[in-house]
């Protein structure tokens, strides 16, 4: 088996993110890997409400703020040491592949809802995340797609 000595994991605050990270723990434990975790948020800035502009950036700094604090309750509930937690702004993917190259990242781990066809086609974050990387990256399919669940 491959180890890693820095792994990140990007989470969307999802009930499907504890299977991503129980998986990403087992990983960093059995290769004494550094771990951290990344959330990232669409930015928000402005919205316009007829001719009035409306400031969102408040709001965002709450988003922030929540993220931050739910990353550090997800960190506490793995058996693995988090060394650091990301909240990010911007396009899931180019944040996680840019965080990875930053931090000397050696594997990027995400969730995948087993997309196929159309839904593929549209794209998703693991895929999208996949194609660009400059370290591997590990997709832990935490939903299988409608036709294996029958």
């Amino acid at each position: 088996m491959a180890c890693y000595k820095h792994i990140i994991v990007g989470v969307d605050l999802s009930d499907d993110s504890s299977k991503v990270l129980a998986r990403a723990s087992e990983l960093a434990r059995a290769c004494g890997a550094t771990l951290s975790l990344a959330h990232v948020i669409e930015p928000l800035t402005f919205a316009y409400g007829g001719d009035m502009p409306i400031d969102l950036s408040e709001v965002q700094e709450q988003l922030q703020l929540k993220a931050q604090q739910e990353l550090q309750r997800l960190g506490q509930l793995i058996e693995h040491p988090v060394k650091h937690e990301h909240v990010l702004v911007g396009q899931a993917a180019t944040e996680l592949r840019y965080l990875a190259s930053q931090e000397n990242a050696d594997l990027i781990i995400v969730g995948s809802r087993g997309r196929k066809g159309f839904a593929l086609l549209l794209g998703s974050t693991s895929n999208s995340v996949l194609h660009g990387a400059g370290c591997d990256v590990l997709a832990v399919l935490v939903k299988p797609p409608a036709d294996q669940t029958k």
